[in-house]
């Protein structure tokens, strides 16, 4: 008797920061989805894809779901509440560090009539005991009729393949959507921003990270070892163009090296990168500019 070949599409949804980006470059083995310590760092919905032998897995990195602040922040919420409708699976994503909040309120209340399969994935277990553990375990296995309740840490793996596993169990016989040596569904310019946007949030201060946006003006394989990209990172205020640029240019010297790595990785081949700041004031709140940068709701 053959085995069926299954797959789904799981999002994975839960407040900022609380490590979905971690969990799904963990198992896809290479970085899709950008990390930062910084909240609100995923802004479109990142889809990863998990292929086998048996089965393919398209994970949907949701934006951290928080209260808007401006029409982009509206634009995040809508892109993570969407997900949920087209789904087959949603992994409630916690940090056992952290005592519920209303944030993790505001899901749970969410997702009470969602009849998709909800598992609970309590992250960064290796921060703590096992007996916190169970404590932080009975808090939430109550508050949503959970198909699944795992304990990962995404940082060290730990768990990470066995989720893996319960989760193909819950996915339906299909297709196979995507060719089995792709791992995303996004262009690579964009995956190519985002990786310039992570180096930008990491290295400049709190004042800065959600004002930043970076669009890629040019990518072009000169040869078939060299790839020329040129990228212009936005911010919002003549102030904040001081800082990523840094004193003689050296922030935005050190943005750049730290890009091409990642980049060259991604690309497998050398990168030139030229990179430049623009003022664009106000911008999370102009439609058609967060529509030029790259989010754009009618994709989703």
């Amino acid at each position: 008797m053959s085995i069926e070949f299954k797959s789904g599409f799981v999002a994975i949804i839960g407040r900022p920061n609380v490590g979905k980006s971690t969990f799904m470059n963990k198992v896809l083995g290479q970085k899709v989805a950008i990390m930062s310590d910084k909240a609100q760092t995923t802004r479109n919905k990142v889809q990863g894809v998990l292929t086998t032998e048996q089965s393919q897995i398209i994970f949907i990195d949701t934006p951290g779901i928080h209260k808007p602040k401006h029409m982009l922040g509206d634009y995040m919420m809508k892109v993570a509440k969407n997900t949920l409708r087209e789904v087959d699976a949603i992994m409630f994503m916690v940090n056992v560090e952290e005592s519920i909040g209303r944030g993790d309120e505001f899901i749970i209340e969410l997702l009470k009539n969602n009849r998709t399969p909800i598992f609970l994935v309590l992250n960064k277990i290796d921060k703590i005991h096992p007996d916190e553990l169970i404590k932080e375990i009975e808090k939430y296995k109550d508050l949503l009729p959970f198909a699944e309740i795992v304990p990962i840490s995404a940082l060290q793996g730990n768990n990470v393949d066995y989720l893996v596993q319960v989760i193909e169990g819950y996915m339906p016989e299909g297709p196979m959507y995507y060719p089995k040596d792709q791992i995303s569904d996004h262009p690579e310019e964009f995956i190519v921003a985002e990786l310039i946007r992570e180096k930008a949030l990491h290295l400049t201060s709190q004042e800065i990270p959600h004002a930043i946006g970076v669009q890629v003006e040019k990518m072009v394989k000169e040869s078939e070892e060299r790839v020329h990209i040129e990228a212009t990172i936005y911010i919002e205020r003549e102030s904040q163009k001081g800082i990523i640029i840094g004193k003689q240019g050296s922030m935005l010297k050190k943005i750049g090296q730290m890009a091409r790595k990642d980049i060259e990785m991604l690309l497998g081949s050398k990168v030139y990168l030229e990179l430049w700041v623009k003022v664009q004031k106000d911008w999370r709140n102009k439609p058609n500019f967060i529509r030029q940068i790259g989010y754009r709701e009618d994709e989703y």
